[in-house]
């Protein structure tokens, strides 16, 4: 497994264009994420233009956290276009064993072949089929318990699977790594989740996706460890962490980084 630095520096290098239709919560939050890592986002999801300006865009997220069926309609009309010029889009299936409307919509969705689904180990479970015990947004089940159907999900989408939690487990279905970095207070901010959507998406710009994956969720690890330093609770750490992204340095993250092979 290569170290995750080099994927870094290749992504500010580019600076890529993220084209993000998430949750309304989120939006401010991942929009100071993704300029503190050194990407440019963008929040479009009008239906009327949401499928030219993804034809601008390098990446594309999608996060059904608040989706109405506009917004979904938005984002089957984003991702048909990213997965037609073969660019990498990240879903995040928030939620979605709670309602009817949000399992119809993933199911769409996972049709189109996202580069990369990322959620917790219940929405994991669920969109394979296999039930989870989700409370709301919030997962019930353990990375361990969802391993298994990750990778089966991973051969499914032909895409990367990436199971966040304590330890997260990223799989194509044939390779797999736990990445360990990370800190609990980023658990205590919202969004922090949402926000590696785009992260992921931009490291996944000109690199293969499954290295640029782990290397993502690496280097925000190592970024929310620095920022738990010197924050005093919540309400501090989400400007630290900011802080910490945007000094991110190559060698730092990869002195840092806590990355296995996994079998």
């Amino acid at each position: 497994m290569q170290t995750p630095g080099p994927a870094l520096s290749a992504m500010r290098a580019e600076c890529p264009l993220v084209h993000n239709i998430t949750n309304f919560v989120a939006m401010n939050v991942m929009a100071n994420v993704l300029l503190a890592v050194g990407a440019s986002p963008a929040m479009v999801h009008a239906l009327e233009e949401v499928a030219d300006f993804a034809a601008l865009s390098q990446a594309l997220t999608v996060n059904i956290g608040t989706v109405d069926p506009d917004w979904g309609a938005a984002m089957q009309e984003a991702a048909t276009v990213m997965a037609a010029a073969r660019r990498p889009w990240v879903f995040d299936p928030v939620g979605v064993a709670a309602t009817r409307f949000r399992q119809d919509l993933s199911a769409s969705l996972l049709e189109l072949e996202p580069t990369v689904v990322r959620g917790n180990a219940s929405e994991i479970l669920a969109l394979a089929g296999l039930g989870g015990a989700a409370r709301g947004v919030d997962a019930g089940d353990s990375v361990e318990a969802a391993e298994t159907a990750a990778r089966a999900l991973a051969k499914r989408t032909r895409g990367v699977i990436a199971v966040s939690g304590p330890v997260d487990y990223v799989t194509d279905g044939t390779r797999a790594a736990r990445v360990a970095n990370g800190h609990p207070m980023m658990a205590q901010v919202t969004a922090m989740g949402c926000a590696l959507n785009g992260v992921i998406a931009a490291f996944c710009v000109g690199q293969p996706p499954f290295e640029a994956t782990v290397a993502a969720l690496a280097a925000y690890g190592v970024a929310g460890e620095i920022a738990a330093r010197t924050a005093q609770g919540p309400g501090s750490f989400q400007p630290a962490f900011l802080d910490a992204l945007h000094g991110l340095a190559p060698e730092t993250l990869d002195a840092a980084a806590r990355i296995e092979v996994a079998a």
